[in-house]
C-alpha cells in the first residue's frame, strides 16, 4: 500500500465530475487500499478519488467509533449512487481533508440508501444514518465536483477559499526559498 498526496482547495481538480468505473479489478482494489491508508494516516473518515487526483467514481469511508464493532468496518465503494434520501434534515459539522482546518455546519438528509459496487465487483446497497450517512453524502458529492463549502454562504465560502489560496501561495514561496538556499550550498 502507498500513501497518496491529497489535493487541497482551491485546486480546480476538486470541481471535476468523475467517470464511472467499468468494473472493480485488482488495480482498482489497490487504489481503494491506498486511499484507505491515506485516509487513515491523514486522519480522516472519508476520501474520494478526485481528492487524490483520480477522476473515477470511487470513495472510501470509515465512520466507525471506538466502541463499534469491526463489522461496521471500512467501506470501499465504486460507482456509489444515492437511491433514497430521508425527508428529515440534520445539521452536522463537516470538515474535509482537501480543506484542512476548516469546519462548518452543513444540512443534509438524516438517512440515505446507497447502491454501489463492492471490492469484489458485486452490487450492494447500504442504508445509513448518523455519521456514516453524512460521510457517504459528503464523499459522493466530491464525485460530482461538489465540496462541502458549496453548501455555505457565498461570503463564508469565499473567505475559506481566499485563506486556502493564500496559504498555498505562502507554501510555494517557502518551497522556492528552500530550493534557492539548497542551490546556493
Amino acid at each position: 500500500m502507498a500513501l497518496l498526496d491529497i489535493i487541497h482547495a482551491p485546486d480546480p481538480r476538486l470541481k471535476l465530475k468523475c467517470e464511472p468505473v467499468a468494473r472493480v479489478d485488482e488495480a482498482l482494489r489497490q487504489l481503494m487500499d491506498d486511499m484507505l491508508e491515506t485516509m487513515h494516516a491523514a486522519p480522516g473518515v472519508g476520501l474520494a478519488a478526485p481528492q487524490i487526483g483520480v477522476t473515477r467514481r470511487v470513495i472510501v469511508v470509515d465512520a466507525r467509533r471506538d466502541d463499534e464493532q469491526e463489522a461496521a468496518g471500512p467501506l470501499c465503494l465504486a460507482n456509489p449512487e444515492i437511491v433514497w434520501r430521508s425527508e428529515e434534515i440534520v445539521e452536522h459539522e463537516e470538515g474535509c481533508l482537501s480543506f484542512p482546518e476548516y469546519y462548518a455546519e452543513v444540512k443534509r438528509p438524516a438517512r440515505v440508501k446507497v447502491h454501489y459496487l463492492d471490492r469484489d465487483d458485486q452490487p450492494r446497497e447500504i442504508e445509513a444514518d448518523g455519521l456514516l450517512a453524512v460521510c457517504l453524502q459528503h464523499e459522493i458529492d466530491h464525485l460530482d465536483g461538489i465540496n462541502f463549502v458549496d453548501y455555505l454562504s457565498v461570503l463564508k465560502r469565499g473567505m475559506i477559499l481566499r485563506k486556502l489560496a493564500k496559504a498555498k501561495r505562502l507554501r510555494a514561496q517557502e518551497d522556492k526559498a528552500k530550493l534557492g538556499v539548497a542551490a546556493a550550498d
